[in-house]
């Protein structure tokens, strides 16, 4: 039995950079099996790659997709008409436009063909799932969404191993983001090595992502991958100003109200020996801020104790500190030097038993904190998702906790569940780190 080919129309217009733009669309269309129309008749969609750099190529390009709706009637747009004014300009005169695009933007451009016009099949890439194959348990999955890092802070060397920040487009984010949840995914966790810096390295460029414009920013991010209909959690946030716009989004369910920061320490001399942007007095005001407008707010941090030049009076601080902010969850780490680490320089380096009595100490104080915490959670209803059934019952996750670094929840009545599925419990019971819930639902 033969399969109809698919077939792709394409009208290039301006610049030689927007001609390579068109090369590698067309290239992207050859290797995944689409024919290429020389007729707008032939073609089962019209692509018009366009320019917008002055008003008569501006006309030009405005004519060339009237003509082709004209033709023929299915016309996605791509290039740097596209770009002004996050498309208005293409789609007030031509509403009918199936998809508008900015230009350098193949792979966007091939997820607005797909959507249109099925893929032809592959026998041997159609065996790979759309989401890829994945580590992770089925039912949650990491979603990283960027890579490399802008800050040098003096005890890390992931800018030398990965670079500096180089942020994802947005909509191949989304996409990626979407066919894991199709795929069964009932929880994303949004991954980098500093999430709140998501797009600074290329200006927030607007994208497109099913045929609306998104900023490529974190705000932008969540406000989508909360349609979803995910749990979506946030690790490695920065405390940036700009974190305070997801909180409301947290306070309206669209995300988890988690947040992951790596505050690191509290001692702004210890902080400025980090190299670490952050101001501790401040940052306990917006705390209080955050739960004041999202009072089911978790946040978990790291901090590193030992660090060269930390004293008791710097410790002392951090101590302090954690008795303010009540973080829900904490881990803690003594200083070790790293290869090729500036912070290995530092005088004053702090004996090994001393760091490790700083860490026993701030984790007794931790355990107090989170045992207080945990205990008003007592009573309280949660859903919780399923990561594994034992012997002992449902070994489960509250929205308080990211696998593995976090706590759970434990179930005794395991009756008819499978792991991925949400059961909705009472809390009965609890200790420093970990709940213990009744099941509400049979």
């Amino acid at each position: 039995m033969s399969h109809t080919v698919p077939k792709v129309g394409f009208v290039s217009l301006g610049c030689p950079k927007a001609l390579v733009d068109s090369e590698h669309i067309l290239t992207r269309l050859r290797a995944e099996g689409y024919e290429i129309a020389p007729s707008y008749d032939g073609a089962d969609l019209v692509v018009v790659n366009t320019c917008g750099f002055i008003d008569s190529a501006v006309a030009e390009s405005l004519d060339a997709i009237g003509e082709a709706l004209n033709e023929n009637g299915k016309v996605i747009v791509t290039g740097c008409l596209g770009a002004r004014d996050d498309g208005k300009m293409v789609t007030d005169m031509h509403p009918s436009v199936l998809a508008v695009t900015g230009p350098h933007a193949a792979s966007e451009v091939m997820d607005h063909i797909h959507q249109h016009l099925p893929k032809p099949h592959d026998p041997f890439m159609d065996l790979v799932p759309a989401a890829g194959v994945k580590l992770t348990p089925r039912h949650y999955a990491y979603l990283k969404i960027s890579e490399g890092c802008n800050h040098r802070c003096t005890f890390c060397i992931i800018p030398g191993l990965r670079g500096d920040l180089d942020s994802r487009p947005v909509h191949e984010v989304l996409k990626e983001a979407e066919a894991l949840v199709k795929g069964g995914a009932k929880e994303l966790l949004v991954v980098s090595q500093d999430t709140s810096a998501y797009g600074v390295d290329i200006k927030y460029r607007t994208g497109f992502w099913q045929g609306r414009p998104v900023r490529t920013r974190m705000t932008e991010l969540c406000e989508e991958l909360g349609k979803l209909g995910a749990w979506v959690r946030l690790h490695y946030v920065y405390p940036y100003p700009h974190v305070d716009e997801v909180i409301p989004l947290m306070a309206e369910g669209k995300i988890l109200p988690y947040l992951d920061i790596p505050f690191q320490h509290a001692s702004q001399k210890v902080l400025k020996a980090m190299k670490r942007p952050a101001n501790a007095d401040n940052v306990l005001q917006r705390i209080r801020k955050w739960r004041e407008i999202c009072p089911e707010l978790v946040i978990r941090s790291t901090f590193i104790v030992g660090f060269p030049g930390e004293t008791e009076e710097d410790f002392n601080i951090l101590l302090d500190f954690l008795r303010e902010a009540e973080l829900d969850r904490v881990g803690c780490f003594t200083y070790s030097p790293v290869d090729g680490a500036a912070a290995n320089a530092l005088p004053d380096p702090v004996p090994e038993e001393v760091k490790e009595d700083r860490k026993a100490r701030l984790m007794e104080l931790q355990a107090e904190i989170s045992a207080r915490r945990l205990a008003t959670r007592v009573g309280q209803t949660m859903t919780v998702l399923v990561d594994e059934i034992d012997e002992e019952g449902a070994v489960c996750r509250s929205y308080a906790d990211a696998p593995e670094i976090d706590g759970l929840v434990f179930v005794a009545d395991s009756d008819g569940l499978q792991v991925g599925d949400w059961v909705t419990v009472r809390i009965v019971e609890s200790d420093e780190y970990d709940l213990w819930g009744e099941r509400l639902e049979a």
